[in-house]
């Protein structure tokens, strides 16, 4: 990442010749692609880096630029480095409808901004959809049977083969084959976002925006609006998405004029509610179970949660025997068991103690005298102390972060390091114990132990919601302030 960041530096001082621009780095999503926000004043600016993937870059440019033509709320593009390496957008902030939903639950306010996002949603797609150059999709310009037919195939191939569950081939092909020519029933003439889920939908100054809309492709009204009612994650409860399903379908069918049939929209669309859910499996398989990203196989329990209510609740649009069989093995009672989420409830006895240290003053003694634990020595990564801007700040520092977020090896380490303790928290969890101790030693206990120590602290928080507390020995003996976990 050290690389992208120093390429984007000399890029963005071209843009802007007077080198006063401040380049902070932003969570990367699921995507390989890199986000940096740009400050300069009181303005502010996000940066796209996606080196490996121009098409992509180009299609996001050219649907956005279509998109605010037509006066739709999506960010503005304010420049594109000639070689598409990377693009500047506007800023929309941090907010995202799914952040709103952790804060505040499933309220009626939630409830009204899922309204205004039904609405916003089918002018995007009904809309935005006239007169778009569809040439500059990624992959196909429409969501053909044979789109539909490959995302079967990826929701086959990387997860219930992942799995290891038996199935009759020819008898699951003919069923996708079924499937793919059922749904081709619907017309498939709007533009379709792709992956419209709460992440994606932006909420600033009482609108609703849309990002990441560049695998959008030509395609049916229903795939959208599913992906936003079902998506795995937002666990939205099950009367808001028939409720919410009808208030969309009320607000495209204005926009055709009342040419929608409303029996036939919603028999259809619990098809693409389907194709949906299995086509996110497909991809947390891939990223999750083949990649071992921990986001995308902390997500299965979610998306196998929404499969199970929709068997149990709906009915497939038509007879598939092999693909039922399929379904009902992986809602079983033991896979379900297999990728249930381990969290620290009320009773959990548990207590994390994350520490920095100088190996110059020695490991600290365990907290809990059980003699187990972690020690991680951090002087294999390049030391920001030997840096004269850093040597009077902290890992707690922002400078110091993007320091060794982008200039070191920290972000692979640490990967490793979250893969190593997450199997002793899960385990010390179900049996119930009451402390592990993990510390994070560099030469000073000042920079870079002190970064490990509170990004093990932040992942364990947001995973497992387990006590942690966190204590930097070199800096608590120079009475520099530490938050609690």
């Amino acid at each position: 990442m050290h690389q992208a960041f120093e390429k984007i530096t000399v890029a963005v001082s071209k843009w802007d010749a007077d080198k006063g621009i401040e380049i902070e780095s932003l969570k990367q999503a699921g995507s390989n692609r890199q986000y940096f926000r740009l400050k300069k004043g009181e303005q502010s600016y996000i940066l796209t880096y996606n080196p490996s993937n121009v098409p992509e870059n180009n299609a996001f440019v050219s649907f956005t630029k279509h998109f605010s033509d037509q006066g739709l709320f999506v960010p503005s593009i304010e420049y594109v480095e000639p070689g598409q390496q990377f693009y500047i957008q506007s800023d929309l902030g941090d907010l995202s409808l799914f952040d709103v939903i952790k804060q505040e639950g499933f309220t009626e306010e939630v409830k009204k901004l899922f309204k205004k996002t039904c609405t916003a949603l089918a002018q995007l797609q009904i809309v935005g959809g006239r007169n778009i150059d569809y040439s500059n999709c990624i992959a196909t310009r429409s969501f053909d049977k044979q789109a539909i037919y490959s995302d079967l195939l990826y929701f086959l191939y990387y997860f219930v083969r992942a799995l290891d569950l038996p199935y009759d081939k020819n008898l699951l092909l003919n069923d996708f084959e079924m499937l793919s020519s059922y749904l081709m029933q619907e017309e498939q003439q709007y533009f379709m976002h792709r992956d419209c889920q709460s992440r994606n939908i932006m909420v600033k100054d009482s609108h609703i925006w849309f990002i990441d809309y560049q695998g959008g492709m030509q395609g049916a009204l229903q795939y959208d609006i599913a992906s936003l009612l079902w998506q795995a994650r937002a666990q939205m409860p099950y009367d808001w998405r028939d409720e919410l399903v009808e208030y969309y379908f009320e607000h495209a069918n204005q926009l055709l004029n009342g040419s929608l049939r409303k029996d036939d929209f919603l028999s259809n669309y619990d098809g693409f509610v389907l194709i949906r859910m299995l086509q996110t499996l497909g991809a947390y398989g891939f990223r999750g179970l083949f990649e071992r990203k921990p986001h995308f196989i902390a997500s299965i329990p979610f998306a196998l949660k929404n499969l199970k209510w929709f068997l149990e609740n709906k009915k497939l649009p038509i007879r598939l025997p092999a693909l039922q069989k399929v379904l009902n093995a992986i809602v079983a009672d033991e896979i379900l068991e297999k990728f249930a989420t381990i969290t620290a409830g009320p009773e959990c006895k548990l207590t994390i103690h994350v520490n920095s240290f100088s190996y110059k003053k020695g490991i600290p003694s365990d907290e809990f005298g059980n003699g187990g634990g972690y020690v991680f020595d951090c002087r294999g990564i390049l030391n920001p102390g030997r840096i004269n801007e850093y040597k009077t700040q902290t890992g707690r520092d922002k400078p110091v972060q993007e320091f060794l977020m982008h200039k070191t090896n920290m972000p692979s380490f640490l990967q490793h390091v979250f893969g190593m303790i997450d199997i002793s928290v899960e385990d010390y969890i179900k049996r119930g114990f009451g402390g592990l101790t993990i510390s994070f030693g560099c030469t000073g206990g000042q920079h870079r132990s002190v970064f490990a120590a509170d990004r093990l602290a932040e992942h364990l928080k947001d995973k497992y919601k387990v006590q942690t507390v966190v204590r930097h020995i070199e800096q608590d003996a120079k009475n520099w302030i530490n938050e609690p976990y």
